[in-house]
């Protein structure tokens, strides 16, 4: 009886998805088609916090209106 569980050998990859990502990654990288210039680091905002407050808020006042519909 075959066991499903059997481990393979260090560095077999049976679908090839590893060279396939290799070869994705290292395409990238080559000719002046792939290269592109290095985005200018974003200046430090309070964008993703304001969405993150924004979002417990709406949480929030949804929560509420079921709790007011369900017990009203």
């Amino acid at each position: 009886m075959a066991n499903p569980h059997q481990q393979n050998p260090e560095g077999y990859d049976p679908a090839g998805s590893t060279q396939m990502f290799r070869a994705f990654v290292d395409e990238g990288q080559g000719g002046p088609a792939g290269r592109r210039a290095a985005a200018p680091a974003p200046a430090r905002s309070s964008g993703p916090r304001v969405g993150l407050i924004a979002g417990v808020i709406a949480a929030v006042v949804v929560v509420a209106a079921v709790v007011w519909l369900a017990l009203g």
